[in-house]
């Protein structure tokens, strides 16, 4: 007698199969085609990151297949589907957003090309890493969080007004920032975030963003930028209404690029928590290491300085 499987079920087990199917094989070869899906270009940041995958697949001789996403998930989507169809060999995923970008890794899997996704993550209830993608490569960005808030505590005594200018909506280093940030300093009764909104990780909407809820908020002591770009734009906008940055209001950001590095010197910035943009040499080095067989951590974290007054101008010939 025969027995009959229902087609949801049968549709369950091929799924459970499907996710249990391992990661894709990545041959040894002396040169390789990779593909690397960046977010956007817009900031000293983005093209740091870039410059170092591009100069790091020069130098070991691999053809490098860049996209921009130009700041749109659904753009990058569409340059993973580009970089499958263009069947390289792997793909490096610097997401947009975490939902969106999810679902592309698992296209990628399906066809047979690994994934490293570095700087921001997807999201693990939909893409898990270790199963669906070999590793995340980046950055704490909770850590960095809890470091600009330990900052700010001691250089406020404890007691300020907060903006915050978060980063890009549903993008994993705004997630994180905020929560390592905020959680932070609830243990402090006299820091207080007065108001906290998006400027999309650049420095005009900073400016922007800045200037409105200075309207608002005109006794704000303290801005903590999830980035430089928007707290160097939240300088121009306290300039702008008279305040005195770095006196009247304190700021602390997240990343360490040249200009931040300047407006410490300056006295206009107080602190940033460094977030290294040199993914290239750890990147294509784990790729190597995973195509030989070696076990790939599903997370490696990059080493991040702190900048402050004690060490920016030594830093700043260093920085990008």
């Amino acid at each position: 007698m025969k027995r009959f499987i229902p087609i949801a079920l049968a549709a369950l087990a091929f799924s459970a199969l499907a996710a249990d199917a391992g990661l894709p094989k990545l041959a040894k070869k002396a040169t390789y085609k990779i593909g690397f899906a960046q977010t956007e270009t817009n900031n000293p940041w983005r093209l740091a990151l870039t410059a170092s995958m591009q100069g790091e697949a020069k130098k070991r001789g691999w053809k490098l297949v860049y996209t921009n996403g130009n700041g749109s998930a659904a753009k990058q989507v569409s340059d993973v589907d580009s970089l499958i169809a263009q069947k390289v060999d792997a793909i490096f995923l610097s997401p947009r957003e975490e939902k969106p970008l999810a679902p592309a890794v698992l296209k990628a899997k399906k066809a047979g090309i690994p994934v490293f996704v570095i700087d921001r993550n997807v999201d693990q209830s939909i893409a898990k890493a270790g199963r669906d993608y070999v590793t995340f490569i980046g950055s704490d960005f909770i850590l960095e969080g809890q470091r600009a808030a330990d900052w700010l505590i001691k250089a406020t005594k404890g007691t300020a007004k907060i903006i915050e200018l978060e980063g890009s909506l549903g993008s994993s280093p705004a997630n994180d920032r905020k929560t390592g940030f905020d959680e932070r300093i609830k243990g402090t009764p006299g820091l207080e975030i007065v108001a906290s909104q998006t400027g999309n990780f650049t420095r005009d909407e900073g400016r922007q963003v800045m200037e409105a809820l200075l309207q608002a908020h005109p006794d704000v002591t303290a801005v903590y930028a999830h980035n430089d770009e928007m707290a160097l734009g939240a300088i121009t906008a306290l300039e702008a209404a008279g305040k005195v940055p770095g006196k009247d209001v304190i700021i602390v950001s997240i990343d360490g690029e040249k200009d931040a590095l300047q407006a410490i010197i300056d006295g206009k910035l107080g602190a940033t928590v460094e977030c290294n943009p040199r993914f290239g040499p750890k990147a294509m080095t784990a790729m190597v290491d995973y195509a030989n067989g070696k076990k790939i951590a599903i997370k490696l974290t990059n080493d991040d300085r702190f900048f402050d007054i004690s060490n920016a101008k030594a830093s700043l010939a260093s920085s990008y």
